[in-house]
């Protein structure tokens, strides 16, 4: 009844990965917010006449 205990590394064994993989989930998930913000909605050009200030555009009066 002598049975060898067969210690595994930590990467070998489930819980290790499973706490793992909520972080890298969210880290992932952030890389991918940021890269959709940054190129999918680039400055869109003024016509011209027309002034930006902050969020409120305006014409400009002659």
């Amino acid at each position: 009844m002598a049975q060898a205990e067969t210690n595994k590394p930590w990467w070998r064994q489930l819980w290790p990965w499973l706490l793992i993989s909520g972080p890298a989930a969210a880290i992932v998930a952030c890389a991918i917010t940021i890269w959709l913000a940054v190129n999918s909605y680039p400055d869109q050009q003024l016509r011209e006449g027309v002034v930006s200030r902050g969020l409120k555009t305006e014409q400009v009066k002659k």
